[in-house]
């Protein structure tokens, strides 16, 4: 196999997947390669009460219905919107979703400010139509008509970043399940074949950036993937994110349970001051995701490796997190210093070594920074 940087999810995990598939006795919706039970299995990890010879671990951390209501809206033809805070694995979970389901989840279109109609549709290879006319063979299907083509999930990252004519070309999609193609005489509709449908991702911080209408929102079935509040599956998310980095990077690097525990509390107690800041400007720009926590102790793991004695240290943990979430000079820097100061200091203080060398490496940071 072709070594890729970062294979998709239906390449990683392609021998559990066989697995599951060749002990799946259950309906399946469709074309789907998996049942619903199975998906729903590959997503969030097996239990003892499952009856299965072999363990299939968790590799999406969060509430049972959100995956459960997720797969229903899928098994019934519907489009599914999963909407959510940056970093609480939406993207993920699509991925995973696809991979079970039709073991494809890189039909995927990303949507931003420069978005096209054509980008969900079709558009033309200028060269073949200058030689031989406008034909299916010189059409060059999106991905979203790839999905449709071959009846399997199409993915659309970042919805509300298109703008209206590209959001309200999904309309017809998904309501009438074909796309037209006027320029062809003949063979120019495109149907869409059992199993397909869509999953979108929005960021519910982008609300007003290009609202969805109220005729794309009937079309979808909306699932609200909330921020990980809880410390204990918070732990997990990023514990189990840095060992697929590691992995990926091939370091042999241990990470220390109380610089894990360091990190998560740090954001936690950032995300308390700016719920408790009475304006923007005491409050960080970044929005303290756990997928920022992922890139912080990423940071730090390669700094570490790289530049350093290959261990993991407070000092360097507290540098990488600075430099991450210090966008605006002077406000981050400020609230930042702040926090070392009326936080981390008496807990250094009070607790000893490992936040004496946290705040340490901060105050050196800001310093740098400043």
């Amino acid at each position: 196999m072709t070594e890729m940087l970062r294979a998709p999810a239906e390449v990683k995990y392609a021998d559990e997947l066989d697995w599951l598939e060749s002990v799946d006795t259950d309906p399946k919706p469709f074309s789907w390669r998996l049942s619903p039970r199975m998906v729903r299995l590959f997503v969030l990890g097996s239990e003892r009460a499952d009856g299965l010879d072999r363990e299939i671990p968790q590799k999406w951390f969060g509430d049972r219905s959100f995956v459960e209501r997720s797969i229903v809206t899928l098994a019934s033809d519907r489009g599914l919107l999963l909407i959510g805070d940056p970093g609480t694995g939406k993207s993920w979970l699509a991925e995973l979703l696809a991979a079970a389901i039709c073991r494809n989840s890189t039909l995927v279109v990303q949507g931003t400010a420069g978005t096209t109609e054509d980008h969900i549709k079709y558009s033309w290879n200028v060269s073949m139509v200058i030689a031989k006319g406008q034909s299916r063979q010189s059409m060059i299907p999106s991905p979203i008509m790839t999905a449709m083509e071959q009846g399997v999930v199409g993915r659309f990252e970042e919805l509300t970043r298109s703008t209206s004519d590209v959001q309200d070309a999904l309309i017809s999609i998904l309501s009438e399940k074909y796309v037209s193609i006027p320029e062809l005489d003949h063979d120019n509709i495109v149907f869409a074949k059992p199993g397909f449908s869509i999953i979108a991702t929005a960021n519910s911080r982008d609300r007003g950036v290009n609202d969805l209408s109220s005729a794309l929102k009937r079309r979808f079935n909306f699932v609200r993937v909330p921020v990980v509040t809880n410390k204990r599956s918070e732990a997990e998310i990023v514990r189990f994110r840095t060992e697929e980095l590691l992995r990926r990077h091939r370091i042999e690097l241990e990470v220390p349970p109380t610089l894990l525990d360091i990190l998560l509390q740090s954001f936690a107690d950032l995300r308390a001051a700016a719920a408790s800041a009475t304006s923007d400007d005491e409050k960080l720009e970044s929005a303290l995701s756990t997928a920022e926590q992922i890139g912080v102790l990423e940071d730090a793991i390669l700094h570490s490796q790289f530049f350093g004695d290959r261990t993991l240290r407070a000092a360097t943990l507290a540098g990488s997190l600075m430099g991450s979430l210090a966008r605006r000079s002077p406000e981050d820097l400020a609230i930042l210093n702040k926090y070392l100061h009326g936080v981390v200091e008496p807990r250094a203080k009070q607790d000893g070594d490992t936040w004496g060398d946290f705040l340490d490496g901060g105050r050196q940071a800001i310093a740098a920074l400043s």
